[in-house]
């Protein structure tokens, strides 16, 4: 539709920017910090670890100072759970908790609203080795995390986000799962469970934070259908509904996608539901969606002759297919970044309008970014012209989403600073702030100011009028 007018951002819209705990923070085993299953994560070769990342945990008040100085309206992080419980269980780390009452001070300090993540791909080792989420005294220590979380931090911070991506830990698990990656069976049993733990941690929340917001944060993304043909409408529906409709159909009404549960029977990955799950998720009603949009994807009908299922290496933006289910495609019409992923705009646009018409939930997006290999130019400064070209075309369709009628109250982008990639390390870089060191030699950690920063600053101060 074309709007000789668009609609402005909103007067309190919440700009913004975002990290995750084991990619920023570092400090991996300092102040009482248990191991995570990220911790544990061994890199291919040439590739960093957590272990250091970008230090956040003993440059904080200076990050801070760099988000006010940028104008952030909002800073989305995760808390590391093995950061507050050792072990995800048992005795609370009092050193833990003080780190981020002091993160979530300087940021209401700084009036940057706080926007916190409880479980971002770091399930704390112990619990992993006891079986990690299919095992349920997981759903249980989650609910214990939760219920700390909000009598330390509940009186301060209004958005709360569960579980992030969790369709990616289900449908991409190498990176989440340290040792052997759980079968299809296995992994939807864990993904029951995580249902459950999110909605006790959403009424949790609900009752113990009487001016408190909380939502899931899954990847979602439109699927295409390769081309007109009806087939391929019926693979882009599959793997639609199954990417996710499932996630949000949970969160929202409490229940299985319908073509999602008859795809688990058919392949014989239904979990296990246990008397009063499905009450519990019920309850645990959401009062926004947080969405994580980097591109769309683009499928075709699936043969079912042993060639649906194509071997490839990547990431969640990555598709493989699955047999009698779809087939992975390429869309001609868009580009692709340096890393080989997608690049669509008008998709995330796409994707907004279907979700708010299917859910009429109020969206914020917390993650969207480009992934680079920004270096230092000879005049010292870090010239990132792709970044803000990338989030100009971004931001517009965000705003053709709200003269859509989409209500969306926030943006996030992926990332504030430079942090560590999952998949490709200190190689690929998504912040506003470059951090300088690189791979294998940490030099100084040094925070400088990208092009894109100054780009952003201006974006904030004028509330996305230009």
């Amino acid at each position: 539709m074309f709007y000789h007018k668009l609609k402005p951002f909103p007067e309190n819209f919440l700009w913004g920017a975002s990290t995750s705990a084991y990619q920023v923070e570092g400090a991996y085993q300092e102040d009482g910090k248990g191991l995570s299953v990220q911790d544990m994560h061994e890199p291919p070769h040439g590739i960093t670890d957590f272990k250091v990342a970008s230090d956040h945990y003993h440059h904080m008040l200076e990050d801070v100072k760099l988000m006010a100085e940028m104008g952030l309206k909002a800073y989305r992080f995760s808390i590391a759970w093995s950061r507050i419980l050792h072990d995800g269980d048992g005795e609370i780390n009092q050193k833990g908790i003080d780190f981020y009452q002091d993160l979530i001070n300087a940021l209401i300090a700084n009036h940057i609203e706080p926007i916190v993540t409880m479980y971002h791909f770091d399930l704390p080792y112990e619990l992993h080795k006891q079986g990690g989420w299919c095992n349920r005294k997981t759903i249980d220590a989650f609910e214990k995390y939760a219920r700390i979380l909000f009598e330390n931090y509940g009186d301060k911070v209004k958005y709360w986000l569960t579980i992030n991506e969790q369709n990616v830990m289900i449908n991409h698990p190498n990176a989440m799962n340290p040792g052997r990656i759980p079968s299809k069976k296995e992994l939807y049993q864990q993904c029951h469970n995580m249902f459950v733990a999110a909605a006790k941690a959403t009424v949790l929340c609900h009752e113990l934070c009487p001016n408190g917001k909380i939502g899931p944060a899954p990847n979602i993304t439109a699927i295409y259908p390769e081309k007109c043909n009806p087939a391929d409408v019926i693979a882009a529906d599959n793997w639609e509904s199954i990417r996710c409709w499932l996630y949000l159909d949970m969160a929202v009404y409490g229940r299985y996608n319908t073509l999602v549960w008859s795809y688990l029977e058919e392949k014989g990955y239904t979990p296990i539901i246990e008397e009063g799950d499905m009450e519990i998720i019920q309850q645990g009603k959401p009062d926004f969606l947080g969405v994580n949009y980097y591109a769309t994807a683009t499928v075709c009908e699936a043969k079912n002759d042993g060639t649906d299922c194509q071997p490839r290496n990547g990431d969640q933006q990555v598709m493989i297919g699955e047999e009698g289910v779809y087939r992975a495609a390429v869309n001609h019409y868009l580009e692709e970044t340096q890393f080989g992923w997608m690049i669509d705009s008008i998709g995330m646009r796409v994707t907004l309008r279907r979700i708010y018409d299917r859910y009429h939930l109020p969206l914020l997006i917390t993650e969207n970014g480009l992934g680079a290999k920004d270096e230092m130019s000879e005049d010292g400064k870090i010239h990132d012209a792709y970044r803000i070209d990338y989030l100009i075309r971004h931001f517009h369709q965000a705003q053709l989403a709200i003269s859509d009628g989409v209500d969306l109250i926030g943006y996030c982008p992926w990332a504030f600073i430079d942090l560590v990639s999952t998949h490709q390390g200190y190689g690929k870089r998504y912040g506003f702030v470059y951090v300088d060191r690189e791979e294998q030699d940490l030099k100084e950690l040094k925070r400088m100011k990208k092009d894109s920063f100054y780009w952003y600053q201006q974006v904030i101060k004028q509330n996305g009028l230009d």
